[in-house]
């Protein structure tokens, strides 16, 4: 794909390019392209896994439409939350180490390649000019159940 050769999809070349740009690899000098301009996102911060994940996904469709990702961080608030025992915990956002917890954590999990697509959908449509009515996605989260939850015995 990345020396030229006939016979490869447009979409796959631009997704194999779009990953050399998220992961910061240096496109071959034949694949340089010019962006179509940066896109900033803003997140609230790193260390809740859910915007990483976020940003990695919006970070790929952008490049893969030839936009170029920025990404800013704003500096995270501090917080403490009590340790309580014997209760039912339930977590939202599942990040992939969550399930590697004692107890694995019960959670909820959120559609983020849906949600992120949609909106990097949005935004290149407004980008392009097409008229965009401001509508509200619906997206269905899932409950993961695991061990922080007890029996419901009502």
């Amino acid at each position: 794909m990345l020396n030229g050769k006939p016979g490869v999809a447009p979409a796959t070349r631009r997704r194999v390019v779009a990953a050399l740009d998220v992961l910061g690899y240096e496109r071959p000098v034949r694949l340089h392209q010019r962006s179509a301009g940066p896109v900033g996102l803003v997140i609230p911060e790193l260390t809740n896994p859910i915007f990483p994940a976020f940003a990695q996904v919006i970070g790929q469709v952008l490049a893969g439409h030839g936009y170029t990702p920025v990404l800013c961080t704003q500096m995270p608030g501090g917080s403490t939350e009590d340790e309580l025992e014997d209760v039912s915990v339930i977590g939202f956002d599942d990040s992939p180490l969550i399930a590697f917890t004692d107890p694995p954590l019960t959670t909820v999990r959120q559609p983020v390649h849906a949600m992120a697509t949609a909106a990097v959908g949005s935004l290149l449509e407004e980008v392009g000019g097409t008229p965009v009515q401001r509508t509200e996605f619906v997206f269905q989260p899932e409950l993961v159940v695991r061990a922080s939850t007890a029996r419901w015995n009502g």
